[in-house]
């Protein structure tokens, strides 16, 4: 079967305030710049199916860490005609609270987790406080509930959800962190996700400070350039500039860009 070409949504959710120093390793105590990050779901769609990336956090979790909630990722989908039941394939780039929470939204989902983090989520790294912060139990336990129910598919390495997208696994930031390949009518497009936090993680080769393999990180930003069509093809998983950078779907106010075509001259 030929590579379906998809369309990507990058569907805004949540933001907050940050400092540029907090996002780089090593840190510049003096740069107190603002850069705050973005909170985003990814939504593939072609002619044949619907494929979510991530799942963002809700209202309790936003209030738990000081987020800034602007609306539910999953009741977003409506904005491009996509509704919750809709939705067969949910791709979880990892089990961090901001990517895997809402799943009970997602009735008829089927959840692509790599072995390695689940893994990691579940074993004995998560016995040190620093390792486990960036997880919320109730989510790592609603997702071992939905092994039991099969609607988990376990991926071992690259694989593939659906001809045109690809599962890359990165590791670095998590043990079991993947980047998602998609096949646009622009070219190869990769998702990073959190294998770079911003474009500067990436381009600069600065890791992000939540680290499980600082090597695998800085590899990773290396690989997610050569498997993209071009620098312009890779979307970083937490960067306001993605809303600069790309047509945005008209009539949202919060903020859709339109992946799957070009960026925009800045």
């Amino acid at each position: 079967m030929a590579n379906a070409d998809y369309v990507i949504y990058a569907i805004k959710y949540a933001t907050m305030p940050r400092l540029r120093r907090d996002n780089f390793v090593p840190a510049d105590p003096h740069d107190d710049a603002s850069m705050p990050m973005d909170f985003y779901v990814w939504l593939l769609k072609s002619p044949q199916r619907s494929i979510l990336i991530d799942t963002g956090f809700g209202k309790e979790m936003a209030a738990r860490r000081d987020r800034l909630l602007l609306r539910c990722p999953i009741e977003a989908l409506a904005a491009v005609g996509v509704q919750p039941a809709d939705v067969a394939d949910v791709v979880l780039t990892h089990l961090h609270y901001d990517h895997a929470g809402n799943l009970d939204k997602l009735p008829n989902a089927r959840f692509h987790v790599q072995d390695g983090e689940v893994d990691y989520a579940t074993g004995r790294c998560m016995c040190h406080k620093p390792m486990r912060h960036a997880y919320a139990v109730e989510d790592v336990v609603q997702l071992i509930q939905h092994v039991y129910s099969d609607r988990v598919v376990f991926h071992q390495g690259d694989s593939q959800v659906a001809p045109g997208v690809q599962l890359m696994l990165m590791g670095g930031h998590t043990k079991g962190l993947q980047s998602v390949r998609v096949k646009t009518q622009r070219g190869w497009v990769v998702l990073a996700s959190d294998a770079s936090h911003y474009y500067d993680n990436m381009m600069e080769g600065r890791a992000f400070p939540i680290v499980y393999s600082m090597a695998d990180m800085l590899a990773g930003h290396r690989r997610l350039l050569a498997a993209a069509d071009s620098p312009d093809h890779v979307v970083p998983g937490h960067d306001p500039q993605v809303l600069q950078r790309y047509p945005l779907l008209e009539g949202d106010a919060t903020g859709i860009a339109l992946l799957h075509l070009p960026p925009k001259s800045l």
